[in-house]
């Protein structure tokens, strides 16, 4: 099962579950999904930030399943299709400059910095920084919420 965060062309938004990236599309296009707000069926997906359990919260809660396809769009895209994708990246691109503009960079020191914060350490505040792929694993075994920030093709550029 697959949760998705929805919004209709009223900008109402909610929340519901489907069995697969495909069992979504199939009922959208039949037009099956509709806001309970307002009734409308021109409804989309809406930009969900991601679930990350600590070690100790594993137990109670698994995060929401994510298909690859849901992440990227297929290279072979339709005008339709990249138009969704420029809006993919538009959101992406809008979650990241908030983050960019509200959070301190600690740059290399993040994972000293998130351990301090969570151990109480330190005040917590809205923070960003590298860490490799290891430390990242290692600080979300120890329980501290972390999250890659997204990364844009052109961004590498």
């Amino acid at each position: 099962m697959i949760r998705y965060a929805l919004r209709c062309d009223r900008d109402h938004t909610f929340e519901s579950w489907f069995q697969s990236s495909s069992a979504y599309e199939s009922q959208v296009k039949r037009k099956l999904v509709s806001c309970p707000s307002c009734g409308s069926v021109k409804v989309e997906k809406a930009i969900m930030a991601p679930r990350i359990v600590g070690k100790k919260g594993r137990e109670s809660a698994a995060p929401a399943p994510i298909e690859p396809a849901e992440i990227l769009p297929p290279t072979n895209s339709t005008p339709l299709m990249m138009a969704q994708e420029r809006e993919l990246r538009a959101k992406l691109k809008e979650l990241r400059d908030h983050i960019v503009k509200n959070a301190d960079n600690v740059g290399e020191s993040f994972p000293n910095e998130a351990r301090k914060m969570h151990y109480g350490e330190i005040e917590h505040r809205p923070i960003y920084g590298e860490a490799s792929p290891d430390e990242a694993r290692a600080l979300i075994d120890e329980g501290v919420e972390v999250s890659p920030l997204p990364v844009l093709p052109e961004d590498r550029n």
